[in-house]
């Protein structure tokens, strides 16, 4: 029984405001640990040139969405430009079955869903930044910010730092190689910690 437990899976959720330099934090921690994989979601939206099923997304018509929305099969989902978006709970159980360690980019419902239904196998993540005129800063030096998109923006990262205190760990994106460098110790620790039965 103690071994089985020992191979489950780990799911490490990120989740931060839009501009906080997440996909980033995220892209760097991969390629310092290549064990972890980036788990993939499934999208109603039509597959691109040279885009792959299971690797880029599950592509699903939105009839079969609109089905596995109806049988429970998402941890989470969202709307999204014209398209939907969502991580799929069978893939997600395989991965822990499997015993694989996986990285997901999750809003915050999401990621609280997520430790709901795996609490003993998931760590979240949550990438703070130094403050809102930083995170205004950084959003407007993207330069595909309308006025108008930037508030809306900007609203909903102060909504989604309220959620922060329920994450397993919070750090602050102050210095780009500081976080990355936190993030993977933090990681690392996780993937090798054991339960005590």
């Amino acid at each position: 029984m103690g071994e089985e437990r020992l191979k489950q899976g780990k799911l490490i959720v990120f989740s931060a405001p839009s501009g906080t330099g997440k996909s980033t934090i995220a892209t760097m921690v991969l390629e310092r640990l290549p064990n972890i994989g980036f788990s993939v979601s499934a999208t109603t939206r039509q597959r691109r040139e040279g885009e792959q099923e299971g690797v880029n997304y599950y592509y699903l018509t939105k009839e079969a969405f609109d089905a596995t929305i109806q049988s429970g099969g998402f941890i989470e989902y969202e709307f999204f430009f014209g398209n939907y978006y969502g991580t799929l709970l069978d893939k997600t159980s395989e991965a822990i079955d499997s015993g694989r360690a996986m990285l997901f980019d999750l809003d915050v419902k999401g990621a609280l869903n997520l430790k709901k239904l795996f609490p003993d196998n998931s760590l979240l993540l949550f990438i703070k930044p130094p403050d809102m005129e930083v995170l205004k800063e950084r959003l407007k030096q993207r330069g595909s910010e309308e006025e108008d998109g930037l508030q809306v923006r900007l609203q909903r990262a102060q909504l989604e730092l309220e959620y922060a205190g329920q994450f397993d760990e919070v750090v602050v994106n102050d210095s780009l190689h500081v976080a990355v460098d936190t993030v993977t110790a933090i990681i690392s620790k996780f993937l090798t910690k054991t339960k005590n039965i």
